[in-house]
This record gives structure tokens, C-alpha cells and sequence, in this order.
């Protein structure tokens, strides 16, 4: 048993280090409606990891990493350029063009390249139970970078997160700042997916920021409360992983699918008791 928890350790590290700065950015994406922004860089970064396979470079390598942290840069170009005033056209339109091209070239890519079945799978689902403790040390100074870049740039990016009008209004470089915004993504993303692949990715993005706009309205608060929620889940991800003999990727995002469920049901009966006849609303449930 001691065996199997040292074995899990750094997995379980490896979460935890995702939960942090996911759940942040995931605030920003669910906010601004671009749900599907962090699936759609994960993938672009994912061609950009095959192509460096197609060059006969390997997966893991250090040449397949700077292969996808260029291609994320393009990616968030696009994004940015996206962007417009009057919305001719959703944002969402253009991710998900972007995700539906990058994935196809990413098939035909790895038809060509050695290894591509294999490569598809890591890509979508990860390898994050055989990271290692000097990967994750790695990560965590390039997730501690952004996040540093992130406080202190934050008031441009809540505006712009908030109401975006307001800061246009305001004279602010929205595609500038939207740009700035999507490249220091685009590092968090290249290494995320290397770790843990695209599917886990996106559920530690999206899955803990919605289940705390559920019951938070404040940044703070909402952060908070992520954070726990992809504390647990990860644990419980973990636990079922290893009680099952299952994949962990696919176990810890299964079970993220489980706590949105639970946790929109318990929304759903906070939300009818509040509205119940004779139920009071006491000051701190006003606030």
C-alpha cells in the first residue's frame, strides 16, 4: 500500500499543480464565453507536438515542446485577430474552426508519422501517472511565471474578462491584451498537455470554474472554491484509478463529470429552497 501512495505521489502532485492555474484561467474563458478556447489551444498545441514527431523528433522531447509553444503562439493570434468591436462574427465560430482544422491535420499528420496510434492516445488522454518529480518542478516555475505576469496585468484582464465593453470604451487594446492573454495561455496549455493530454486539460479548465459560479459570485470566493473542488476530485480521480485498476486521465475526468452533475443538483435545490414560500434569505446568503 505504502508503495502504491509513494507511486501516486507525483501524479497526484501533477493535479494539484493543474487545479491552481486552471481553475484561474478557467474563470477567465467561462466568463468571457469562449468555453471551448482552452480544447481548441490544447489541440493546436497537440499538431504542433505531432508535427515535431513527423520531423522525426520524439514526443517527449524538447524539440516537440518548442514545436508546440510556437504553434500556440499562432493560435493565439488567431484568437486575438477573432476579436472584434461590433461582433461580426462569435469568437466561439472561430475556435471551434480552429479545433476542427487542427484536429484533422493532426489525424493526417500522424497517418504519416511512426507511432501515430500511439501518439493519438497520449495526446488525447496524457501519460500524467508516469510523470516525473524534476517534470513537475519544470511546470510548476512556468505556471508560477504566468501566474505572476497574470497578478500583475490583472485588472486589464478582469476588465476585459467582465465587460469588455467598458474596455474598449476605456481606450484599452483589447486584441493587444486579448493576444497577451491567449500567448501566456498558450505556455500553461503546451505544458498541461504534455502532462496530462487534452481531455483532462479541458476538465480541469472548464469542469472546477463552473461548479463554483454555481454557489460564488466573487473572483475570490469562486477561486476558492474551485480550487477545493479540484483538490477533491483529483484525490477521488486517484483513488478510483488505482481501486479499479483504471486509466487515471480518463478516471480523473470521468469523475469530473460526476461532480458537475452533484454539484448543479445541489445549485438546483439551493436555488428552490431559497425560492420557497416563507424562506427568509439570512444576511450573509444576501450577500
Amino acid at each position: 500500500m505504502s508503495d502504491m501512495m509513494q507511486f501516486m505521489a507525483a501524479p497526484f502532485a501533477a493535479c494539484l499543480i493543474l487545479t491552481g492555474i486552471h481553475c484561474y484561467l478557467g474563470l477567465h474563458v467561462v466568463t468571457r464565453g469562449v468555453i471551448f478556447v482552452d480544447l481548441a489551444l490544447a489541440q493546436v498545441a497537440a499538431l504542433g507536438t505531432t508535427t515535431a514527431l513527423l520531423f522525426g523528433f520524439e514526443l517527449k522531447s524538447a524539440e516537440a515542446y518548442y514545436f508546440s509553444l510556437g504553434f500556440t503562439f499562432i493560435g493565439a493570434a488567431v484568437f486575438a485577430l477573432g476579436r472584434f468591436r461590433e461582433e461580426r462574427v462569435p469568437q466561439e465560430a472561430i475556435i471551434g474552426i480552429v479545433y476542427a482544422v487542427c484536429s484533422a491535420t493532426a489525424i493526417l499528420v500522424l497517418d504519416r508519422a511512426p507511432h501515430g496510434h500511439e501518439a493519438i492516445t497520449a495526446m488525447l488522454v496524457g501519460n500524467i501517472l508516469y510523470v516525473t518529480w524534476p517534470g513537475i518542478v519544470k511546470t510548476l516555475l512556468i505556471y508560477a511565471a504566468v501566474g505572476v505576469v497574470h497578478f500583475l496585468l490583472r485588472d486589464r484582464f478582469l476588465l476585459i474578462s467582465l465587460d469588455v465593453r467598458e474596455a474598449w470604451n476605456r481606450g484599452l487594446s483589447v486584441r493587444w491584451w486579448d493576444f497577451v492573454f491567449y500567448v501566456t495561455f498558450g505556455f500553461v496549455v503546451t505544458s498541461s498537455v504534455q502532462i496530462a493530454g487534452v481531455l483532462l486539460v479541458f476538465s480541469y479548465l472548464v469542469v472546477p470554474a463552473v461548479c463554483a459560479m454555481l454557489f460564488a459570485t466573487r473572483i475570490s470566493s469562486r477561486l476558492l472554491l474551485g480550487w477545493t473542488i479540484g483538490c477533491i476530485v483529483s484525490l477521488l480521480g486517484m483513488v478510483v484509478s488505482t481501486r479499479w485498476d483504471l486509466p487515471t486521465g480518463a478516471s480523473v475526468v470521468s469523475v469530473f463529470g460526476l461532480a458537475l452533475i452533484v454539484c448543479a443538483l445541489l445549485a438546483r435545490l439551493k436555488a428552490f429552497r431559497d425560492h420557497a414560500p416563507g424562506h427568509r434569505l439570512d444576511p450573509a446568503e444576501k450577500r
